[in-house]
Order: structure tokens, then C-alpha cells, then sequence
């Protein structure tokens, strides 16, 4: 079943189909800043703040929440994920088959591209089923010259020297040398508390799992608390069932 997400901020709360949500958002107004791709970070929680089921986000969601996952990723040009998320996760694929011919149909590459910031290179992500897929384009930012091959996907290493990574610098590289203006940000906690640290969020998307977790699990954020915080605008509030989806920018 497809489906149906409410506008909670129209008067009349019509339903609306996850690929006009998607619109509303405008992933294809460039609005980066300078050298840089425009960063939507996006992200799951429980109704009480956490982050993850027994470790991993996909135990918050459900249809909804995985066709505007799946939705948002068909309309950037990058997605940009920690190595630890993609290896929790077991990344194989980032699209469907009818989202790759709706890109191909538009101009674009079938997929997005991948890219991760590994500085120490953990080999696991060699492992995974995203890197023998036949034509997925992924970056790899690290500090380490250790060899890393790809098993299939088309690979590109970029390097740096110790401590000179940096993610302003891996934003700089994607925008500058591989064409990259729009940048979906998947988590985790880490990755996305680091983002914000360094003010290189646009958009985030936060979508409320209609669940209570409880425990010492990771929240949205992780690490340090900010200081100070990192103010944001509500722009959007949709509905999908019991899901909330939040739809903030960031206060300039």
C-alpha cells in the first residue's frame, strides 16, 4: 500500500503523495552556501528521543517513513553517511528501480552518489553490498594509506594527511570535483551532531517514530552538547499515520 501523508500546516490537511512532499521541500533550489553542497540532514527518533532499536534505526520506521527516506534520496545529487551507519545498517542499495529510471528520465545519474568519511579506512565497508553494486559511484574521504578496493561499484579513494581531514573540506571536494549540489546527510548521531557543530546544516528532517524505547541508546545527536545550540524554523509538519514528519531550516 502507498502511502498517503497529511499537511498539517494546509487548512484543509489534504492528503498529500510523498513525491509531492519531496517537492515541497525544493531539494532542487540550490541553496548551499558558497563552495559547498546544500546539506538536508535527515533522521529518525522515538517519541521519547532515541535513535535506534537494538542498534539500529530501521526498528523506528515504517512504510511511510521508508518511501520518504527512499523519495528524498531519488532527488539529491549525493548522500553522505558515517562509516558506522552503513556498516550497522548493512547498506546494499540507496534506490528502487522505478526512482533510478525517474532520474535517468531526468537527466540525472541512476543513483546518487555515496560518499563516507572513514579516517581511519575500516575495512568492513569494503564488505558491503553497496560497493559490488555495478555502477554506484562512491567516495571514500580518509586519513590513511592503506589499500582499499572496490568489489564491483565505481570507487573513488580521496586522501588526506593526518588531521588535516576535515567535513568542510569533504563538502568543498564533493561540490567542487564531482558535481555534487544537493547532499542528503543519513546519520548517524555522530555524524550529524558533527554537521551541526560546524553549522553545514541547511534542512533537517526529523521524523517521530510513534514509539517509547526507553534505555541508554543514542539520541538524533550524539557527542557533546552544543554551545550553543543550533537554532532552527519549523517550515513543514506532516502526517503519515502515527508518524510525525518535521520539516525544519536553519536560523541564519
Amino acid at each position: 500500500m502507498i502511502p498517503s501523508f497529511e499537511n498539517l500546516a494546509a487548512a484543509a490537511g489534504a492528503p498529500i503523495a510523498v513525491a509531492d512532499l519531496v517537492e515541497q521541500i525544493g531539494l532542487g533550489v540550490d541553496q548551499g552556501e558558497g563552495s559547498r553542497p546544500r546539506v538536508v540532514a535527515v533522521m529518525i527518533g522515538s517519541a521519547d528521543g532515541r535513535a535506534s532499536v537494538e542498534g539500529r534505526s530501521g526498528g523506528l520506521g515504517g512504510p511511510a517513513d521508508r518511501a520518504l527516506f527512499r523519495e528524498l534520496r531519488s532527488n539529491v545529487d549525493a548522500v553522505l553517511v558515517g562509516p558506522k551507519t552503513m556498516i550497522d545498517e548493512q547498506y546494499r542499495s540507496l534506490l528502487d528501480s522505478d526512482q533510478r529510471e525517474r532520474r535517468i528520465a531526468g537527466g540525472l545519474p541512476a543513483e546518487p552518489i555515496a560518499a563516507t568519511i572513514s579516517r581511519r579506512l575500516t575495512p568492513e565497508l569494503g564488505e558491503l553490498e553497496l560497493f559490488a553494486q555495478q555502477g554506484q559511484r562512491i567516495v571514500v574521504y580518509t586519513e590513511s594509506d592503506g589499500a582499499f578496493e572496490s568489489n564491483g561499484a565505481d570507487l573513488t579513494v580521496e586522501r588526506s594527511k593526518q588531521g588535516e581531514l576535515t567535513l568542510a573540506g569533504c563538502l568543498e571536494d564533493l561540490y567542487a570535483n564531482h558535481g555534487v549540489r544537493s547532499l542528503m546527510s543519513e546519520g548517524g548521531p555522530t555524524l550529524l551532531a558533527a554537521l551541526a557543530r560546524e553549522g553545514l546544516i541547511d534542512d533537517f528532517i526529523f521524523t517521530v517514530s510513534p514509539l517509547l524505547v526507553a534505555g541508554s541508546g543514542p539520541t538524533a545527536l550524539g557527542g557533546d552538547a552544543l554551545a550553543p545550540p543550533l537554532g532552527l524554523l519549523l517550515e513543514n509538519v506532516w502526517r503519515s499515520e502515527s508518524f510525525l514528519f518535521l520539516h525544519y531550516t536553519r536560523q541564519r
